[in-house]
């Protein structure tokens, strides 16, 4: 694997990189507050190059900016950039100003073939079933999609009883719709899901040889925020919840890293040599020294959670291991 900086992009968190069909990479991430909701977590930005390490230097832009008032105008979080049918989505999260954590999923569609510039149509919430009268009615975030044997999925985050993650199978021309009644994956059950808070979220898919991974994220948003995963075989139902396991302790957390703490939210992609990357974000240690130059109180508007990349194996057993 190249040598990638560490960090790798400063003062982005929620890092989701990808390979689209025209052969660039394209990276974005939550764009971050400083001190309070009024200094940022207000657009979706977009850099793209044609290798992963480009990325770090590419040029930025804004490819949406948060409404002034009214739904998606608080809180702009954790943007994903998914090609599916030959064309471009963006999935992210925002509050509204009459609540800023009425957090709820959104989709953008890119009006052309180019999304660094080409015009983006808002699609607006994620719609369930109309039968479903639970999904996105409380607090959900980190929506993520995947394709699988011709079928499309949608996970994501939302507190019912605690932050867990849920999936459904969606419509890959509308896939701001779902197409099924979501399952219940994971919730947090272990001691390290549960410090500070009770919290699953991130979900990001790897698919192995003969296996299916979905890395989440666990516990607060400090040091204690660490990540495991869940597997199931290539062949299983999907869409059942038994199909899946998960690790019983996490696979990345401070104790795994040097001057980091606070590893989760991660993507995957495989760069232009064809090593498989994970990128993810973490806290510089000295943040918990309250040193690091934009310490506040508030973890969520201390932007000092930056971009980082790691290797990833698979063992003789299929399974992922993080290098």
């Amino acid at each position: 694997m190249k040598n990638y900086p560490n960090p790798f992009i400063p003062e982005r968190a929620d890092p989701y990189v990808t390979r689209g069909s025209d052969g660039y990479y394209y990276f974005t991430a939550s764009y971050p507050a400083s001190h309070d909701e009024f200094h940022g977590y207000d657009r979706i930005v977009l850099r793209r190059s044609k290798t992963v390490e480009g990325l770090a230097s590419a040029e930025e832009k804004a490819v949406w900016l948060a409404h002034k008032e009214g739904i998606m105008s608080k809180h702009i979080w954790a943007p994903e950039l998914h090609e599916i049918k030959g064309r471009w989505y963006i999935f992210f999260a925002a509050g509204n100003s009459e609540d800023k954590w009425h957090i709820r999923p959104y989709v953008l569609s890119c009006d052309g073939n180019d999304p660094m510039n080409d015009s983006w149509s808002e699609k607006g919430k994620v719609q369930a079933l109309c039968e479903d009268k639970t999904s996105f009615n409380s607090f959900s975030l980190d929506m993520t999609c995947f394709e699988h044997k011709g079928k499309h999925y949608l996970i994501w985050a939302e507190i019912i009883g605690a932050s867990s993650l849920f999936m459904a199978e969606t419509d890959p021309d509308c896939p701001w719709k779902l197409k099924s009644m979501p399952v219940l994956l994971s919730k947090p059950e272990y001691p390290w899901e549960k410090v500070r808070f009770p919290v699953n979220e991130g979900a990001s898919v790897l698919k192995g040889e003969d296996k299916i991974f979905i890395f989440f994220s666990a516990s607060g948003t400090g040091a204690e925020y660490c990540m495991g995963y869940l597997w199931a075989d290539s062949d299983a139902d999907l869409m059942n919840p038994a199909s899946w396991s998960k690790t019983t302790a996490p696979v990345l957390e401070t104790k795994d890293l040097q001057g980091e703490a606070g590893p989760g939210h991660n993507s995957f992609v495989y760069d232009e040599e064809g090593s498989l990357l994970l990128v993810y974000h973490a806290r510089p240690q000295s943040h918990f020294e309250k040193n690091c130059g934009t310490y506040d109180d508030e973890p969520l508007y201390d932007p000092c959670r930056h971009a980082r990349i790691k290797e990833v194996t698979f063992d003789n057993g299929g399974f992922p291991v993080i290098l």
